[in-house]
């Protein structure tokens, strides 16, 4: 809003813009305001970048707790893609799409949201994802199906899970696959292109918690299991709690596929309601993550850098210190200047800029932009690992800001033994 004055309008022809007072309290981000019923609303912006760093941010002076609250709500509708939310312990939490990015929302923040009130800012946090990379009990240690019973011993849940596939995962972010579907069609595209069972398709119960967790499925593979129905709402909401929050480190999952092989309830429906039902299923669930070799997985950015051919060597160097591997290179004919891609962590971006520009004598110019989901090294359940970048010590120090058991989940404890 750039004007001088604020006018009150009675009406505003068609082709200018004009700013409604009040209409907050019902939108966040956006919305379509119309007065015909048959109207389709306009669709809401879609990003190419998640929102994967975020910041905690915290007055100096409790006073002016309620100023923050205030000026987080405000940022959250000047930006579409920032978002301000409050966590179990009890931070605020800012997650933006980078450095850059944050460090704009927190300037915003400051000046003309708080009205001069100071904050605390914290390091920025990278959000992982969890995943499992082998189908359940493929290790040969662990059972190939799991089990678990609900509180009363009266229902169990046989389980077992298996990866998705990156592929299909990027066709469900990029909306390709998604819930909404009318799902013979997506039967026939998961049969088809994916490899799937045609039955199987057909019978996904659900996919994850959206939005950032929807790349992942229950599927009905059960034969003739009587009251079946009955408990879908109940795994339903089971699942969507265990995909948003996963065992590890509390993350989201991405890329698991869950199969009911078979179910064992009690003939009696009060034994088998949501209370008994949901324990049961998310605990199977952890089971299935835990036997399938679970791994951590790390936002990536692709990094677009255009830097003279000379200082070539001071890019290569900075991307070898920082996790990050080249892509591709090319020479732009009839100019001095080389453009380089590679891939580089979120996790090691921070002061990446800065690191360049020293080894490159300031020539360099990068671009990031959020890219894809890879592994990241290190096996999350090794404890050996002291390594600062391996999943495990991202794993504890997760855990440790989060306020949770500093113990990676036992798979014992989740496993009902018949």
């Amino acid at each position: 809003m750039g004007g001088r004055y604020v006018e009150q309008l009675d009406s505003c022809p068609a082709g200018n813009m004009c700013g409604l007072v009040g209409i907050d309290q019902y939108l966040l981000k956006s919305g379509t305001l119309t007065t015909s019923e048959t109207m389709h609303p306009i669709v809401t912006m879609k990003f190419s970048v998640s929102a994967v760093v975020q910041v905690a941010v915290s007055c100096k002076n409790a006073q002016d707790l309620p100023k923050l609250v205030e000026g987080l709500k405000r940022l959250s509708k000047s930006d579409p893609l920032v978002k301000c939310s409050h966590s179990k312990t009890g931070e605020h939490i800012i997650a933006g799409a980078g450095e850059l990015h944050l460090e704009i929302c927190l300037k915003d923040l400051q000046e003309q949201y708080l009205k001069g009130a100071s904050i605390n800012v914290s390091e920025p946090v990278v959000s992982f994802a969890e995943t499992l990379t082998s189908k359940t009990g493929e290790d040969g240690v662990h059972p190939e199906m799991c089990v678990s019973k609900s509180p009363n011993k009266h229902n169990r849940l046989y389980i077992w899970a298996n990866p998705l596939g990156e592929e299909l995962c990027q066709a469900i972010d990029q909306g390709d696959i998604s819930p909404t579907q009318d799902f013979k069609i997506r039967g026939r595209t998961l049969a088809d292109d994916y490899d799937w069972d045609i039955g199987e398709a057909r019978k996904i119960w659900t996919f994850g918690c959206p939005p950032d967790a929807l790349g992942n499925m229950v599927v009905d593979c059960a034969k003739g299991v009587q009251f079946l129905n009955e408990i879908k709402d109940h795994v339903v909401n089971a699942f969507m709690n265990f995909t948003g929050e996963g065992p590890l480190c509390g993350d989201v999952l991405r890329g698991c596929r869950f199969n009911i092989d078979d179910v064992t309830l009690h003939a009696d429906t009060i034994h088998r309601g949501a209370g008994q039902i949901m324990p049961a299923a998310r605990k199977v669930f952890i089971a299935c993550l835990l036997a399938g070799t679970p791994k951590l997985m790390e936002p990536y950015y692709i990094v677009d850098i255009i830097v003279p051919t000379m200082a070539v060597s001071g890019v290569y160097s900075t991307l070898n210190a920082r996790r990050g591997e080249v892509h591709s290179m090319e020479e732009r004919p009839g100019t001095p200047l080389t453009q380089i891609k590679g891939y580089l962590p979120v996790l090691e971006s921070f002061g990446f800029v800065a690191l360049l520009r020293k080894n490159t004598g300031g020539q360099a110019f990068p671009q990031l932009k959020f890219s894809h989901w890879g592994l990241m090294n290190g096996d999350p359940m090794d404890e050996e690992d002291t390594k600062e970048s391996n999943a495990y010590q991202q794993i504890m120090s997760s855990r440790k800001r989060k306020g949770l058991k500093m113990a990676i989940p036992k798979f014992a404890d989740y496993y009902d033994r018949i």
